[in-house]
């Protein structure tokens, strides 16, 4: 049980224990020309206290783990994995989006080889075009991915910062962003034995998740020892001018509309196909929006960047004299701060306010204050944007919410 005094000191101390990533971040996944996984029960924890029995995918003996883990290839890699069930019913995996997938071992079922309990399945393949892609189980779909078997692949080209095999598509840092949602009826069901009473006509989801977490829990860090099934977090990090690749996933059965405040993304791919207009055009066809639907079973790739242009004021607080900053917009530069602030008994200091309005700055605080944004970042909340799904079980704030933060150079 997690005993903090408040989702948004928790969110606080998170963020600011986070807000220095390195340069050139990447997915944390699995790789390699043979991949065992098990399919194993386990136990979620959500923020509102609440623990749900799932199913997942893990890594060899490993625990559990929703989502499972991310599975990293290269373009045109042969790649076999072995599929250990552990579970007391039939499970599989497919592969929507790759080719000629073979499987050996196990027995045929509607749609996939499926493993007995304590049987292996070997499926191999390889790598089709770069992008991202969605794995999950073949069996019974309605009821095994909501239990948790659903994971992410993606299939790198040869120039790893890119996601696609041209420049357009170039990256500095690249986020995972695997959205779905659960419906714990469902889960207690199956916890007690009575798989053959679920209804998933009646599904209804209470919890929504991005990469296996709820918010606040989002943006703890990855492997926190208080989430042990749930090791990916979802924390974007930048710098101005910098240019993130946000890999999308609808890793469960509802469309989510993911918004991301701070500016326009550049959609450049939908399920692993570039959205070019012919072979070698770049994705000149990509689509400019604030608002990126993902569909059940479907990928969307998006470039995001972001400069402060045309704010209206310089966000550093420079004078006219003062240098420019890597990516800072000229038009902008030593314009005053449009305002007046109010003074410090006037309002509420936020746990994230540094004292300072300029990005990269802090100033001053009440003496009961603590500073948890000692860089003086932005932040931008990333979140679906149908508001049920910003809840933890009708507790606001939660779901499918993170921010991204942005710091000065």
């Amino acid at each position: 049980m997690k005993n903090f005094s408040s989702p948004l000191t928790l969110v606080a101390l998170l963020v600011a224990g986070a807000a220095s990533a390195a340069p050139g971040h990447l997915i944390e996944g699995i790789s390699g020309a043979t991949l065992n996984l098990s399919a194993k029960d386990g136990f979620i924890n959500t923020p509102d206290g609440n623990s749900i029995y799932c199913w997942g995918y893990a890594n060899g003996n490993g625990p559990m783990q929703y989502p499972g883990p991310t599975i990293i290839l290269a373009q045109n890699q042969l790649v076999t994995i072995n599929l250990t069930n552990r579970l007391s019913v039939p499970t599989s995996i497919v592969f929507p989006g790759q080719t000629n997938v073979i499987a050996t071992g196990g027995v045929p079922g509607p749609i996939a080889r499926e493993v007995p309990p304590g049987g292996v399945v070997s499926y191999s393949f390889r790598a089709g075009q770069p992008g991202t892609y969605m794995y999950n189980s073949g069996t019974r779909l309605d009821l095994q991915v909501e239990m948790g078997l659903v994971g992410a692949l993606i299939v790198r080209p040869t120039v790893t910062t890119q996601a696609y095999a041209h420049a357009s598509t170039a990256f500095t840092h690249e986020y995972l962003f695997l959205l779905s949602e659960m419906d714990p009826n469902v889960h207690d069901l199956v916890d007690l034995g009575g798989i053959n009473q679920v209804d998933t006509t009646k599904f209804f989801p209470v919890y929504w998740f991005m990469n296996g977490r709820c918010s606040p829990d989002t943006m703890a860090p990855a492997h926190a020892s208080w989430l042990p099934n749930q090791p990916y977090d979802c924390l974007p990090k930048m710098k101005p001018g910098e240019k993130l690749l946000i890999r999308l996933i609808g890793g469960g059965r509802d469309p989510h509309p993911f918004h991301h405040h701070g500016a326009n993304s550049l959609l450049i791919a939908r399920d692993g196909r570039m959205l070019e207009s012919a072979s070698g055009a770049g994705a000149d066809l990509a689509e400019s929006d604030f608002t990126i639907t993902v569909h059940p079973g479907g990928t969307a790739d998006a470039i995001f960047t972001w400069t402060g242009a045309n704010l209206g004021w310089d966000m550093y607080g420079h004078k006219a004299s003062d240098p420019l900053k890597p990516y800072e917009f000229a038009g902008d530069h030593g314009k005053a701060f449009p305002v007046q602030l109010p003074g410090v008994l006037d309002v509420f200091q936020g746990e994230n306010w540094p004292g300072s309005p300029f990005l990269g700055k802090t100033g001053f605080l009440p003496p009961s204050q603590v500073n948890y944004n000692p860089a003086g970042a932005f932040f931008h909340m990333w979140h679906s944007h149908n508001e049920k799904e910003i809840v933890n079980n009708d507790i606001f704030p939660g779901g499918m919410m993170t921010m991204l933060i942005i710091e000065a150079w």
